[in-house]
């Protein structure tokens, strides 16, 4: 159970970042639906900066910028040009997949033998080592201070994020945009601003996520389409977790369970084909969606200003 609950917070991580990426975007009033294209984009660039370079720091500082220049195309297209946001997200989505599996194919033809790795050293600086005296706890020692330190990092993003956007001046600001942005720009908030500032934050935020796709759960080794679809769950937990960074770790640890759930399924008390596991967190996701949409309530809904282009005119 401990080995359990351990692989669902590793498998889990990746989708804490995306899903708090995606809430401060959506708090600021936009919905991008590019998560999956971000995070690829974070994806391609953490793991060349990582392989060419050896360093963690600029390769999770790529992963950022890359997230962060993925959404500042889509906030220029919705906020700038007043671009429809369902379509422009998904339009994120397509390039940031394309872009990473063309230059992933580049760089797997231009390494000696097709599989490009990171250095041992890298890999070394991002094993999982128990945090010292913590780590020696018995059972929750090795549940929750044995990880890899991107885990910790993600956790401490999502935490920070819940205070800046529940205790802060500028996190009010934030939020009074996302629900009313014809009442922000009256008291005298830059609502461009704003838009432009959170968006590129919460790219970046997914983009990091990304970069533990392709950097621990890759076990150093480049795959092509290596995302793979997570970038959707974490718009599905968005819902999950009520727009909350905080109850994003909850919903991220619950759907990282159903990811990793076929490594440790009794298989010897009951035959389910691996097919069905692999469908699961999918499955899982439409579930939740259906049941958001029946039980709705105004104290967890999206922020009324999403999807909704703000034209300054009309004020």
């Amino acid at each position: 159970m401990i080995y359990f609950l351990f692989a669902a917070i590793k498998a889990g991580t990746p989708l804490l970042l995306g899903t708090t990426g995606e809430i401060v975007t959506e708090k600021a009033g936009n919905l991008n639906l590019g998560v999956e294209g971000m995070m690829f984009l974070g994806a391609f660039a953490g793991f060349y900066v990582g392989h060419h370079t050896g360093s963690v720091l600029l390769a999770l500082l790529a992963s950022c910028i890359m997230g962060a220049l993925g959404a500042l195309i889509y906030a220029f297209l919705t906020v700038t040009l007043k671009a429809n946001q369902t379509v422009s997200g998904l339009a994120l989505t397509i390039f940031g997949t394309g872009f990473a599996n063309f230059f992933g194919q580049i760089m797997i033809a231009g390494t000696e033998g097709g599989v490009p790795k990171l250095p041992d050293g890298f890999m070394a600086r991002l094993a999982e080592t128990p945090i010292p005296l913590l780590g020696n706890i018995p059972v929750v020692g090795k549940l929750l201070f044995s990880h890899n330190p991107l885990v910790y990092v993600a956790v401490i993003i999502s935490v920070l994020c819940f205070i800046y956007i529940a205790k802060t001046r500028p996190g009010l600001n934030m939020r009074s945009v996302g629900e009313n942005p014809a009442a922000a720009d009256a008291a005298g908030i830059n609502v461009t601003a704003v838009k432009y500032i959170h968006i590129m934050l919460g790219g970046a935020i997914c983009g990091l996520g990304g970069a533990y796709i392709s950097l621990i759960n890759g076990g150093g080794v480049w795959n092509n389409n290596c995302v793979n679809g997570q970038g959707w769950i974490a718009v599905a937990l968005v819902i999950f977790a009520s727009w909350s960074p905080i109850k994003a770790i909850i919903g991220s640890l619950v759907f990282g369970a159903f990811s990793v759930l076929q490594f440790y399924a009794p298989k010897d008390i009951i035959d389910i084909p691996n097919a069905f596991y692999v469908m699961l967190p999918y499955l899982i996701t439409a579930i939740v969606l259906v049941i958001s949409s029946v039980k709705k309530s105004k104290e967890h809904t999206q922020p009324a200003g999403c999807s909704v282009n703000y034209f300054r005119e009309e004020r």
